[in-house]
């Protein structure tokens, strides 16, 4: 059977930046295996199954892999796939539709300027704090850097989860940011399991090589086959927790730009906006671009 596929480059408005993403259509009959091999043979650190909806009301059901285990949720897949299916749907600019994923049902709002597609999602999972006896020696081992480089202002080492759980790495500054050589068997002995997910390593400095970012990050994911990845959505949205609870007013709104993908020259930009209301975080939504790159038939 031949299945309709596309790629897309999504968290920028650039081909060949941000982070390359395989969506495949009308992948009703697939099993879960025969999907977690497709996503292998892809090799990108997502690959996207359409499918059907259970709710009529709704686009459609997604299904989401990296080459080697499935998640119930991640941001570039929900971004890429929400840019193409309102591609395909010749869609207006704010239109709105919601896409079933394992997490639960994700509402995204679609935005075009010049021809750019952008689309906005409202964080189906607010993010939990979850403790972590971390080893700061260890992972500044873990990264290639010193025990110094590790930590700034009120930032320190923690998990955090909104649908995927990661460990999240202050680093002093971005220079040690660039310099970071990941050891993958001491990064995943530093990754703690939370809820039957390996908390991958989300390091992160202030700034940025672009003047209008609040952040620098950089994610290592060797225990999901993914050495480094350009722009991970799941993890800025666990990351909205940490930002809410060290940057934030106790009753507040705010915007924040990440950027991601530098030291692989796949640069990327993602977008927060988070409400702090009675010291909780009480809604976010992560926005960003997706272009398309290819378009094929898998013979599957």
């Amino acid at each position: 059977m031949s299945r309709h596929f596309f790629t897309l480059d999504v968290f920028t408005t650039r081909r060949l930046s941000g982070n390359p993403l395989a969506v495949v259509l009308n992948s009703e009959g697939l099993s879960d295996a025969e999907m977690q091999s497709i996503a292998a043979e892809f090799n990108l650190s997502e690959t996207v199954f359409v499918l059907p909806p259970d709710d009529p009301a709704n686009r459609a059901k997604i299904r989401i892999f990296t080459p080697v285990h499935e998640l119930p949720f991640a941001g570039h897949p929900t971004v890429g796939t929400a840019v193409l299916l309102s591609t395909l749907d010749n869609a207006e600019d704010g239109a709105s539709f919601v896409l079933e994923e394992r997490v639960g049902p994700v509402t995204c709002f679609i935005s075009e300027d010049s021809g750019i597609r952008s689309a906005r999602f409202q964080m189906p999972k607010l993010p939990s704090a979850y403790e972590w006896d971390e080893d700061i020696k260890l992972l500044a081992d873990a990264l290639g850097l010193k025990k110094k480089d590790i930590g700034f202002g009120k930032h320190k080492p923690a998990v955090w989860d909104a649908g995927v759980p990661y460990a999240l790495v202050p680093v002093r500054t971005l220079e040690a940011m660039q310099r970071i050589v990941v050891d993958p068997a001491k990064a995943i002995a530093c990754e703690p399991e939370v809820n039957g997910f390996r908390a991958n390593i989300y390091a992160y400095c202030e700034g940025g090589e672009e003047d209008h970012s609040d952040y620098h990050a950089r994610m290592f994911a060797h225990s999901a086959g993914i050495p480094e990845d350009p722009a991970t959505g799941s993890a800025a949205a666990a990351f909205c927790g940490q930002l809410a609870t060290l940057e934030m007013k106790k009753n507040e709104t705010r915007s924040f730009m990440i950027e991601q993908g530098y030291e692989m020259g796949r640069p990327s930009q993602i977008f927060l906006a988070i409400t702090r209301k009675d010291g909780e975080v009480s809604s976010a939504t992560i926005s960003g671009s997706a272009v398309e790159i290819s378009e094929g038939m898998l013979r599957y």
